[in-house]
C-alpha cells in the first residue's frame, strides 16, 4: 500500500517526497541457484519493514534537486530520448544519488537513502519467494508490448503494472544504485538479519552494486536476483536509482 505522500500518479509528484510504498518484514530466501556464481549460495534473510519509493527518481524529481542545491544537471538532459520529465533519471553517479537522499532527507527530516541489495531484492519479489521475475515465472517477453518498449532509451515510469507491493518498473528500465559495496562473494558470509553488504576492502575492488533491467540490454528485463556493479564515480545512461527510508 502506498503511503499518503501524494494523490497523483506516481513519478509525478506535487511535494518534494516521492510516493512511498511500505515493505512488510519478512524472511525471504536471497539469490539463485540457477543465477550467476555471484548469486548463490541461496540464504535466508530477513528484512526490517522500510519504505520504497514506488518508481524510479524521474527527471522532474531529479530537476528540483539540482535546482535547490546548484548541482550540475544530469548528463544526457539535452537528449531528446532521455529528458522526458517523466522518465528516469539517467547517467547520474552513485556518489549523485546518494547526495540527493541527503538532500531529500535534509529537506523533510526523514532518514532517506539507498536501498541495500537485501531490500531491493525482497521488495523485487513481493512474496513471490524464489520466482524468477516480480510477476512470477513467465519470460519477459510475455509482457504486455515488450518488443515496442525501451527502443531509444528509457520508458517513462509506471507506464504498466506494478509488483504486489506497488512497485514499478523493478527490473527493468534502468539499472538501480543500491547502498552496498559489491562483493560477488558476499552470500557466503552475509549477515542473516539486514545485511548492509561488505566492508570496503581492496582485495574486493571499488564497486557499488546496482539492481534492475536496462533499456540497452538484448533482454531488457533482469531476474530479481540478478546483480550488478560499476565504480561509483561512473556515470551511464542506463543507470538511475530509487529511494528507500526507514519507518
Amino acid at each position: 500500500m502506498a503511503t499518503a505522500q501524494s494523490h497523483t500518479q506516481p513519478g509525478a509528484p506535487t511535494s518534494i517526497e516521492p510516493v512511498l510504498v511500505s515493505i512488510p518484514a519478512a524472511w525471504f530466501l536471497m539469490g539463485s541457484a540457477s543465477g550467476q556464481d555471484c548469486e548463490r549460495p541461496v540464504h535466508r534473510v530477513w528484512i526490517d519493514a522500510f519504505l520504497l519509493a514506488a518508481t524510479q527518481i524521474t527527471n522532474a524529481e531529479y530537476e528540483r534537486f539540482a535546482n535547490s542545491t546548484a548541482s550540475d544537471p544530469p548528463p544526457f538532459r539535452q537528449d531528446q530520448n532521455f529528458n522526458h520529465p517523466r522518465q528516469p533519471v539517467t547517467g547520474v553517479s552513485w556518489f549523485d544519488a546518494d547526495r540527493y537522499c541527503q538532500w531529500l532527507a535534509s529537506q523533510t527530516g526523514r532518514p532517506y537513502r539507498l536501498p541495500t541489495e537485501a531490500e531491493w531484492e525482497r521488495a523485487a519479489r513481493g512474496d513471490l519467494d524464489q520466482n524468477d521475475f516480480p510477476w512470477g515465472n513467465h519470460p519477459p517477453q510475455s509482457l504486455p508490448d515488450y518488443a515496442a518498449r525501451w527502443q531509444t532509451g528509457p520508458e517513462p515510469v509506471a507506464r504498466y503494472a506494478s509488483n504486489a507491493f506497488g512497485l514499478y518498473n523493478l527490473c527493468d528500465n534502468v539499472h538501480e544504485w543500491c547502498s552496498d559495496w559489491y562483493d560477488p562473494n558476499y552470500y557466503a558470509v552475509s549477515s542473516e538479519r539486514n545485511p548492509r553488504g561488505p566492508e570496503l576492502r581492496s582485495e574486493i575492488g571499488q564497486r557499488k552494486s546496482s539492481r534492475g533491467g536496462s533499456w540497452r540490454h538484448h533482454v531488457k528485463v533482469s531476474r530479481c536476483s540478478a546483480r550488478s556493479s560499476i565504480p561509483p564515480g561512473f556515470h551511464y545512461a542506463d543507470y538511475g536509482f530509487r529511494v528507500a527510508c526507514d519507518v
